[in-house]
């Protein structure tokens, strides 16, 4: 049978694997973040009167530069951001493609601060650029001296921060972000895409967008606005840069059912976020609860938790999959990572590491 590395594919791609988090029928499915609420009816319904609104008109392309999808982002953003300074696509995937590929490319360098979330590395190299990892501190943070030190020995063209960090759910402060900026001249992008789930009050980069011609903040849909299925990330930044990401994005890139969906949900905005706090609180339970069972969690400002003092983690993820429990073993030793669910998903996964815990003790 053929492989695609018997193929003539690029020489720097031989060797890499595909992105792929385990997709299987579990009783409790909590390893990719995602958000465990269904859209509430009220708002689906919402969605699909939008979306019938559209079905006559398939046979024309949708707006190209998504007016109204930019407006109610820039809305929902506040911050005095202005639908100019707004750009979406399918998915943050695409955010992050579209902007490595007009700011990276051959001969260019991204660094990050790792461990991070893994697509990087893989958009990195599909632009052709060069991947330049940077170990975080021992507890996964970061610091002005850190990140100010590793931009200014390595010159990247374009620097990822991700706050709240994917898999270490570790934010970062405003001061270290604005300390990064100041220590490059290329694009310093805050993937903010679980921003959402930090703490009441606490600020996120975009209040250091005015001013920083190129800071880009990225977000999605797919977390808190349990929109995982629709595919919607964007990011706000200076219209430049918006301007810039024009010359490599696809023609109508962003299907009129999609925009249609997407306004239609941020109109609802506020129905949708009600779960953010029932998510939340299963979160600090996770952290709270962990140490009884000798595992050792930290503090998240994401959806999820990594939690160390797993002995065995391909074991314990073994173990908790027989118990149709799905977790994400994300490569970090001695760690597993967990979703917050529902209540009772976040109970299954409590009762059913305990035994576990229990039975390797006997």
């Amino acid at each position: 049978m053929t492989s695609f590395e018997d193929l003539p594919i690029r020489d720097d791609l031989r060797g890499l694997t595909p992105y792929g988090a385990p997709q299987q029928p579990v009783r409790v499915a909590i390893n990719v973040n995602e958000n465990p609420h269904q859209v509430p009816e009220v708002v689906a319904r919402r969605i699909i009167e939008a979306i019938a609104r559209e079905l006559p008109g398939l046979n024309r392309y949708p707006d190209r530069e998504f007016t109204a999808l930019r407006e109610q982002l820039s809305v929902y953003l506040g911050h005095d951001i202005s639908p100019e300074q707004v750009w979406a696509a399918n998915g943050s995937n695409e955010i992050m493609q579209q902007l490595l590929q007009v700011f990276g490319g051959p001969g260019r360098s991204v660094l990050s601060f790792t461990p991070s979330y893994s697509m990087y590395p893989l958009l990195t190299q599909g632009v052709g650029s060069t991947w330049v990892p940077v170990p975080r501190a021992d507890d996964f943070t970061l610091t002005a001296e850190l990140v100010t030190e590793a931009i200014e020995r390595e010159q990247p063209d374009i620097t990822i921060i991700c706050s709240p960090n994917n898999p270490t759910g570790t934010a970062t402060d405003l001061s270290v972000i604005a300390a990064a900026y100041e220590a490059t001249d290329g694009i310093l992008i805050v993937d903010e895409a679980y921003a959402e789930f930090l703490p009441d009050g606490e600020e996120t980069a975009l209040s250091l967008l005015p001013g920083r011609e190129r800071l880009v903040v990225s977000r999605t849909m797919s977390k808190a606005f349990a929109f995982a299925g629709a595919r919607v990330g964007y990011f706000a930044a200076d219209p430049a840069v918006v301007d810039a990401v024009r010359l490599v994005r696809l023609p109508y890139h962003l299907s009129a059912i999609t925009q249609a969906a997407a306004t239609a949900a941020l109109e609802c905005s506020q129905i949708m976020l009600q779960q953010v706090d029932a998510i939340r609180e299963q979160r600090d339970r996770l952290v709270r609860e962990l140490p009884a069972l000798g595992f050792t969690p930290w503090e998240s400002g994401a959806n999820f938790v990594l939690f160390g003092g797993v002995d065995d983690p391909a074991g314990t993820f073994s173990r908790l999959l027989e118990r149709d429990i799905l977790v994400r073993d994300v490569g970090i030793p001695n760690t597993l990572r967990v979703t917050a669910g529902t209540r009772a998903e976040t109970s299954a996964f409590l009762d059913a590491l305990a035994e576990i815990t229990n039975a390797g003790k006997a």
